[in-house]
């Protein structure tokens, strides 16, 4: 049912790029798959929500809080296109069948809580849960979507990972993203570890990351509200050597929230996000015999 003749909207080319180091110097990898903020005006003119209202659900300027991690010798891959219109967070056919003018193909997940939620691939709110467009979509649509937005975003990144793996002979993706301060226990809460409780990452992993973000002041939890979702379940068998943590900030730390503009103390959260990356670092050193720390 896909179309091979439908073509990525020219706004939103590239739809993602990779910000490479000069050297490989570690076996970590960052991903930040919902800082896109291109939104093609043929998107806006489906849509019943203003431009500032679709970006609710868009983790603003997170892969400019990372970014300063790629001096320390890992690449970063990031989406342009928004969250709002794909999300490589999900399941690749996670949809819900409300949203289009037709029958789904059996081998969609149509029951997930996320597509209950409205949540799925092709999501169908943000925000505070208002719906993104004016009427149904074409069944086509969704299916070019994740052929040209979800899958090649997961061949790179599964080809980022599997490079360091091979490199390093352990890998660890960061998963970045960021949550609104509403939903941070009132603010009393400023990053959200997730590791699917243990399953996606070894325990010294997220250790590494929370002794470091706790020794910059921040206040940490592990997996409430948020244990990790598509991304760190796809990609997280540390079993195999390949870890992967969800970072969420709050974003009342960087941002201002109503406004979506970045302020100045986002620079200051950068610097800890890179301390807690290259503390992390050290420690897979210390966890793998340093195999790679002398090349």
């Amino acid at each position: 049912m896909e179309d091979s003749n439908w073509r990525l909207d020219p706004e939103l080319l590239p739809p993602f790029d990779v910000l490479e180091p000069p050297r490989l110097a570690g076996p970590l990898v960052f991903d930040s798959p919902h800082s896109g903020s291109r939104y093609p005006k043929t998107f806006l003119a489906v849509s019943r929500l203003d431009p500032l209202t679709l970006r609710r659900s868009e983790d603003a300027f997170v892969d400019e809080l990372f970014l300063p991690c790629v001096a320390l010798g890992a690449p970063l891959l990031r989406a342009h296109f928004p969250r709002a219109f794909l999300d490589v967070n999900r399941e690749p056919y996670e949809l819900d069948p409300r949203m289009f003018d037709g029958p789904l193909p059996d081998y969609c997940n149509t029951r997930s809580l996320r597509v209950a939620a409205g949540l799925g691939a092709i999501p169908r709110v943000v925000g505070d849960a208002q719906p993104i467009y004016r009427g149904r979509l074409p069944v086509a649509d969704a299916l070019a979507r994740i052929a040209g937005l979800h899958r090649p975003y997961h061949q790179r990144l599964a080809g980022l990972i599997e490079r360091t793996r091979v490199r390093f002979g352990v890998s660890i993706l960061i998963d970045c993203h960021s949550m609104p301060s509403t939903l941070a226990d009132a603010g009393s809460l400023d990053v959200v570890l997730g590791d699917r409780f243990g399953a996606a990452a070894a325990p010294w992993v997220v250790e590494a990351l929370e002794s470091a973000l706790i020794a910059r002041g921040l206040r940490v939890r592990r997996n409430k509200p948020y244990a990790g979702g598509y991304v760190t379940e796809h990609y997280g068998a540390p079993a195999g050597g390949r870890h992967a943590v969800q970072v969420e900030v709050n974003r009342a730390l960087y941002m201002d929230e109503a406004r979506m503009v970045k302020l100045g103390r986002a620079a200051t959260l950068a610097e800890s996000l890179q301390a807690a990356a290259a503390a992390l670092a050290r420690r897979a050193t210390a966890e793998t015999g340093g195999r790679w720390a002398a090349e």
